[in-house]
């Protein structure tokens, strides 16, 4: 399969769950928008670990560097990114009028844009690095399992696509511009991708750090923003449900294809 393509699946799902815009009057019920953001953190976590993080400890090995310091290292300055990126891009999220970042004067539909943006730079960069992984061929990762861990985040970017464009038309934006909004909202994933195989690819011994520099930054969305917003108000346990299920077919994904 060529890559390109394979690059170009995390973003179909933003822009398919985007354009549920022309197709949905109203907003996400309440309890399926808790279950999509559950089920969204659950992928996140399952391929944080089974994709990103123990690939980079058994390549760790086979570069005969002490295993758990690449994974430990990588993962930390992943979190410390985005804690970064979380201080200084001008964003909104949903049900606040607060904006975070650095002081900007910009539409609230541009800043809901961006906080999508901002979390979905973390998913772009581990599709590129286990791809820079599998060109490598020396990280034990497999063309399926590069495959798997794109269309898992295909899966969980197709609500996250949704549930930026429908508030935005709630917000009285045009069904047009929201789906436009909630499909660039994705773009960067394909371009963080082809950046990070790029730099990662000339730098092999860096691969086992970039893979848990990835998962941190992943994680850090998980628990910054997605249980969160999964855990707010009530009915909480279908957030908690969303969780399980996004989990199991993430590391389904990943152990039966890789």
């Amino acid at each position: 399969m060529n890559i390109a393509i394979v690059l170009l699946i995390p973003f179909l799902g933003t822009t398919l769950g985007a354009a549920m815009v022309f197709l949905m009057k109203k907003e996400i019920n309440k309890k399926i928008e808790k279950l999509l953001l559950g089920f969204a953190a659950g992928v996140m976590i399952a391929a944080s670990v089974w994709s990103l993080i123990i690939p980079s400890i058994d390549m760790a090995k086979e570069q005969g560097i002490i295993s758990w310091i690449p994974a430990s290292i990588g993962f930390s300055l992943g979190i410390l990114f985005l804690l970064a990126l979380d201080h200084i891009i001008p964003h909104l999220h949903l049900k606040t009028d607060k904006p975070e970042g650095i002081r900007a004067k910009l539409k609230n539909s541009t800043m809901m844009a961006l906080a999508v943006t901002l979390h979905n730079i973390p998913e772009g960069m581990a599709v590129g690095v286990v791809f820079a992984g599998m060109i490598a061929q020396n990280a034990g990762i497999t063309l399926a399992s590069a495959i798997a861990l794109a269309i898992g985040i295909a899966i969980q970017n197709f609500p996250e696509g949704a549930i930026i464009s429908m508030p935005l038309r709630g917000e009285g934006v045009s069904k047009t511009k929201a789906f436009v909004y909630g499909m660039l909202s994705g773009i960067v994933e394909p371009i963080g991708a082809v950046l990070t195989i790029l730099i990662t690819s000339t730098i092999v011994p860096v691969l086992p750090y970039i893979l848990s520099f990835a998962a941190g930054a992943m994680m850090y969305v998980v628990v910054e923003e997605l249980i969160p917003e999964a855990q707010e108000g009530e009915h909480t346990d279908i957030g908690t449900v969303g969780v399980a299920i996004g989990f199991v077919l993430m590391m389904i994904l990943d152990v039966a294809l890789g």
